[in-house]
């Protein structure tokens, strides 16, 4: 090995042959079933605001809450399990998410909502970073396409949540939400079983050659640091925008157009739902035509119908926002991969820090963009961050990473 390649740790020096599809499946699948359940808690903010007399700034904490205890101990949970793979870990972390549900559906008091979702937060801080790894070593090499599989089962979990809350939870009330304790069973099954898989097919226990694919790149340290750097700007803008739609865009259609819960609701899961179908083509045309240009497309992409959002009809609010979620969403896979790219062996470190970096700045946008709608309004909050797909002209001081096409 010569001294531009660098140190590959046990956890993914050598991926399969072949793309392990029956892995990729549960995991997305699991995936789907995690994040149903994460998005039960901004689906009843309608319900939980009213219930408790709660204004928009604890509305933005509940989101902060689950967010920050998510994003600090993701990259923690990268770090050590890049050292020390846990099989396990992915279905201890969801007996986690299954505490913060049943507490949940018991909640009494405002504090305890915000316990609650503390506890669905470490189930996902466990989650994802190493699932992203597990997804790498069954890709078979086609990373982008791994990845993005692994995303739309989350992403399509989301869109599901506001679809649930109005068929389950706003008819029959929050305490339903314990129903879903048993989607986290479902999800322990599965992921002990992907664990079994990834126990035996752990890299340090095979003999073959490592892959190539894992090279170095021929950029220097202080330009790795400078584009792991847009990437996280990058991230910045992605999620405080799209933390203004998922947390405030029902709120944003009953106080502009006068729908129902209900109605709007249905209007946030389709706009879900088009994040989960984004979600699916990023990471295989990245594959194809380089990660950069994806990045570039999707966010800069999105910013002519973001900033025509705020001067709609209710008709052209829903089609531009499914369009917005459409683009925007094929961006996180690209980026993923491209700071996996860019630090080759680090996989559980970088998924866990622009898992963590997501979710802490959509929990801290939440808070902050709750607090200006309190003192000026939802609209104000809507227009204002319509501006935010613009940063996405950065992306041309990405380098070009030689082995994209």
């Amino acid at each position: 090995m010569t001294s531009s390649t660098p140190r590959l740790t046990a956890s993914e020096a050598v991926p399969p042959q072949a793309t392990v599809f029956p892995i990729l499946l549960a995991l997305s699948f699991s995936h789907l079933l995690n994040d149903t359940m994460q998005s039960l808690i901004p689906s009843i903010y309608p319900m939980v605001k009213e219930s408790f007399q709660l204004n928009f700034s604890q509305i933005g904490l509940i989101t902060l809450t689950f967010q920050a205890s998510a994003s600090i101990l993701q990259p923690i949970v990268g770090q050590f399990t890049d050292k020390r793979p846990q099989p396990y870990a992915l279905a201890i972390g969801m007996c986690f998410t299954l505490l913060g549900l049943v507490l949940l559906s018991m909640a009494t008091s405002f504090h305890m909502i915000l316990l609650s979702v503390a506890f669905v937060g470490i189930g996902s801080a466990i989650f994802h970073p190493e699932a992203s790894r597990i997804a790498r070593l069954a890709s078979g090499g086609r990373h982008g396409m791994a990845q993005s599989l692994f995303q739309v089962g989350g992403n399509a979990g989301s869109s599901l949540g506001p679809l649930l809350a109005a068929l389950i939870l706003l008819p029959y009330g929050r305490f339903q939400v314990i129903w879903f304790s048993l989607v986290a069973l479902l999800a322990i099954i599965i992921l002990t079983k992907v664990g079994a898989w990834y126990k035996k097919s752990m890299p340090s226990k095979r003999k073959h050659p490592v892959s190539t694919s894992l090279q170095a790149t021929n950029l220097s340290k202080a330009q790795v640091v400078w584009a792991i750097s847009i990437l996280l700007v990058l991230i910045f803008s992605k999620y405080i925008y799209m933390s203004s739609l998922s947390s405030y865009y029902t709120f944003y259609l009953i106080h502009k157009f006068g729908l129902s819960i209900q109605s709007s609701q249905i209007y946030l899961f389709a706009f879900l739902f088009s994040v989960a179908a984004g979600t699916f083509f990023g990471g295989p045309l990245g594959d194809r035509i380089g990660r950069k240009y994806v990045i570039w497309i999707s966010i800069l992409g999105a910013a002519p119908f973001a900033l025509a959002l705020p001067y709609v009809d209710l008709v052209w609010t829903g089609i531009l926002s499914c369009i917005i979620g459409l683009i925007l969403s094929s961006a996180f896979s690209a980026i993923l991969v491209y700071a996996q790219e860019l630090i080759p062996g680090k996989v559980g470190m970088i998924a866990g820090l622009f898992f963590g970096f997501a979710f802490g700045i959509a929990g801290i946008a939440s808070a902050v963009l709750g607090n200006l709608a309190d003192k000026t309004s939802i609209e104000h909050v809507f227009w204002l961050c319509s501006f935010l797909p613009l940063i996405g002209l950065i992306t041309g001081f990405l380098p070009n990473l030689e082995h994209e096409k």
